[in-house]
């Protein structure tokens, strides 16, 4: 099918930038775009109806490190680079505070808790809070709370670590405000866009379509998890992570959002109902995958966490289940960087997308 004379003249005009992918980093890439410059033109183009990589495929957690993953990072990465990635994600999540209402996206800062089973983190709650009381102000940022491991009815758990500044939100709802945000920017979209390949010249890069193609000055590649398609030497391994939610629990003791095992299970109430997600550390290699499915294997390994940790001695039932696909390297830091003169890719958010992107956005908008 070719296209008509007006479609050439319209939807597929020569942009000033395009960015592919629609998801929580490219759209807070268009929004930095247009506050820094208002009058260059900006595409957003993406394969599906509605971005379904992990924006709106994850558990609502406005999170930014447990005690055990901060640990576990810094021994990976160093203090700087973990307190660098600390701190992105802090400084994220206070800027979707800054540009939504809570009412808006149903942001709560309800807190966020670990279950950790083993006392040695514990002996570094002290070192670790002084690392972070630069980022958080808080003196304290972790601080055991043994009352609320009673009050949650947790079961299987020893001890109780708070984080009194993190909380939940709606990703649906975060991601339609964000939409909306950058149509009344003049922010222009193509949904159900594959892009299938990309032509550089010598002062800008083409993509191509299946029945289209779309010049455009610079070039911004957000697609996480999917990149491998466009960019196959990337340092970046998808990864997938299960998710289930319970129907609602009668008189349901959990609030709040919870971690375990270095961040590798992730729960939360929604309403009075249980959404459980993770575990892939228990099948890594079959979740190395970008197929948007759920396994026999983990949605039980999960049911059974939901028996023995969450809610044990209560009957529950399974209402939903599904995946997201995540982004995983050699380290947690985030690939943003000039691939050419015309292109930038900015990918591998390690399942913190949610608070990484509003910063990754500022950042790729200054390399354009």
């Amino acid at each position: 099918m070719n296209p008509s004379i007006w479609e050439l003249e319209t939807f597929y005009r020569k942009r000033d930038i395009v960015i592919v992918g629609a998801g929580f980093t490219g759209l807070w890439t268009a929004i930095s775009l247009k506050e820094n410059s208002p009058e260059r033109s900006v595409l957003v183009v993406d394969r599906s109806a509605i971005p379904i990589g992990a924006s709106t495929r994850n558990a609502g957690f406005a999170c930014f490190g447990s005690l055990t993953e901060v640990i576990s990072d810094s021994g990976k990465m160093g203090w700087e680079k973990t307190l660098d990635l600390v701190q992105m994600r802090f400084d994220g999540l206070k800027k979707i505070q800054n540009y939504f209402d809570a009412e808006e996206i149903d942001f709560e800062c309800c807190g966020g808790f670990e279950i950790i089973n083993d006392e040695a983190p514990l002996q570094r709650i002290d070192e670790v809070n002084q690392k972070l009381q630069t980022i958080t102000g808080l003196a304290a940022t972790y601080s055991l709370n043994p009352r609320k491991l009673e009050e949650f009815g947790l079961g299987n758990s020893k001890f109780l670590v708070e984080n009194p500044v993190e909380g939940s939100l709606h990703s649906g709802k975060l991601l339609q405000k964000l939409l909306e945000k950058c149509q009344n920017m003049g922010v222009e979209f193509l949904f159900g866009t594959e892009v299938l390949d990309l032509e550089e010249g010598e002062s800008s890069v083409k993509i191509i379509a299946a029945n289209f193609e779309i010049e455009a000055e610079k070039l911004v590649i957000a697609t996480n998890a999917f990149t491998g398609n466009l960019l196959p030497e990337i340092d970046l391994v998808p990864a997938r992570g299960q998710i289930l939610l319970t129907e609602p629990v009668e008189n349901l003791k959990l609030k709040g959002t919870f971690h375990y095992d270095e961040g590798f299970y992730y729960f939360r109430n929604l309403g009075n109902r249980v959404l459980l997600g993770g575990a892939r550390n228990q099948d890594f290699k079959n979740e190395e995958t970008d197929e948007l499915v759920t396994t026999v294997f983990l949605q039980n390994h999960l049911e059974n966490f939901l028996k023995t940790v969450i809610l044990p001695n209560q009957d529950f039932k399974i209402s939903n289940r599904w995946s997201g696909i995540m982004a995983m390297g050699k380290e947690k830091s985030p690939i943003i960087t000039n691939i050419s003169d015309q292109q930038i890719v900015a990918v591998r958010l390690s399942g913190m997308g949610v608070a990484l992107a509003p910063k990754i956005g500022e950042m790729v908008a200054a390399l354009v």
